[in-house]
């Protein structure tokens, strides 16, 4: 493990002695008493004393912060199709990524409540360069995504990952998510980057690649919210990119949107898992195309599988007919609906621009855009 040092979460070993060091850390304390509010501070020490690995800390505390989360900032929580994975088996998860830690959280969430073996969690190292984001984040076992690397180095960080990967799904039987994109989707139209696919390879060992993913269990997850949100967050760097100039974040942008993300109204949420077979594998390899080309099949296989499962809303059908201009969608949400929509798309843009306003209902009608793609009649 010493080979994977700089980038691993912290082992089952290092975990009690982590807690202990970091019990009296304020935002730690914070943590602990919104996870457990109802535990005095003796019960709390006393649970902390007890956690000795990672999966520990995330039954003993982390669900119960995540559960209190949806109950003040959700109206439901849906997990669908977890049904089609086995126990005691790990998985290489892809999803779609709207939101920095309730993605994953969320996903393990229901995992846990499955019976299912949880993830090791790719997140990129921009994202916790403060020492308790990091250490935290090695407790709930993160694994870390070096970013803005020259190219040669970029080059082995990226195998290290790769070869670590490969280890937590075949030596540790650990399953492993990992976003189907740099950073999170802003536009929500989700789409998975060759890229990503090309670093998961990077430690085939297989003849074939499209055989080493078959080894993997690559797995694709839709991830739907109601409502974002993080959609305001969103919409500096979407109406850069519409007007292609060069977005820079503010410095505490991150870990803004990591606290409205989870403390943020969403309404609804869900996640369904799909299912990529061998025999579809198979049939990319055997096609006689490039290796570029069957990364791209391979990744328009995840895309169609992200955008059927994706739970599509009252709020997505409805920026969609505004988008539009028309009521293609309007027996799928009510009058009340319409308006807590129309209010929020007001607060959000009301006195931008009509540029502003398409990009912010595009992010919301998107998601339909992509499932009309299969089901044209939708």
């Amino acid at each position: 493990m010493d080979n994977y040092k700089e980038i691993r979460p912290y082992l089952d070993s290092e975990v009690n002695a982590v807690l202990r060091e970091y019990k009296e850390h304020p935002m730690f304390r914070a943590l602990l008493h919104f996870s457990l509010p109802d535990k005095s501070a003796e019960e709390i020490e006393e649970i902390l004393n007890s956690c000795h690995s990672i999966d520990d800390f995330q039954a003993k505390v982390i669900y119960y912060c995540v559960k209190n989360v949806l109950e003040k900032s959700a109206e439901g929580f849906f997990a669908e199709g977890f049904d089609k994975l086995a126990s005691n088996t790990s998985y290489l998860l892809i999803s779609n990524h709207r939101d920095i830690v309730m993605d994953t959280s969320l996903l393990n969430l229901a995992l846990l409540e499955n019976g299912l073996v949880l993830t090791a969690t790719a997140i990129g190292d921009n994202l916790v360069h403060k020492p308790f984001l990091l250490t935290l984040s090695k407790l709930v076992r993160n694994f870390l995504i070096q970013r803005g690397l020259p190219p040669r180095e970029m080059l082995e960080s990226s195998r290290k990952v790769s070869t670590y990967i490969k280890h937590l799904l075949e030596e540790e039987d650990r399953s492993v998510w990992i976003a189907q994109r740099e950073g999170r989707t802003k536009d929500g139209n989700d789409e998975t980057q060759q890229g990503v696919l090309k670093m998961l390879a990077m430690a085939s060992d297989e003849a074939h690649v499209m055989d080493y993913f078959k080894k993997l269990r690559i797995t694709p997850v839709a991830i739907s919210y109601e409502y974002d949100p993080t959609d305001l967050l969103k919409m500096p760097e979407l109406m850069a990119r519409h007007y292609d100039l060069e977005y820079v974040k503010s410095s505490n942008e991150d870990f803004n949107s990591i606290m409205k993300g989870a403390l943020g109204q969403k309404k609804r949420i869900c996640i369904q898992v799909g299912e990529i077979s061998d025999s579809e594998l198979d049939e990319i390899r055997d096609s006689g195309e490039s290796v570029n080309r069957q990364f791209q099949m391979l990744a328009d296989c995840i895309d169609k599988q992200i955008h059927i499962n994706y739970r599509l809303w009252p709020s997505n059908y409805l920026a969609y007919d505004l988008l539009k201009n028309t009521t293609r969608f309007a027996d799928r949400y009510d009058e009340k609906e319409k308006r807590q929509f129309e209010r929020r798309l007001e607060k959000r843009v009301g006195g931008e621009d009509e540029v502003t306003r398409k990009n912010f209902l595009a992010m919301y009608a998107n998601p339909v855009i992509n499932r009309m793609k299969y089901e044209p009649t939708l």
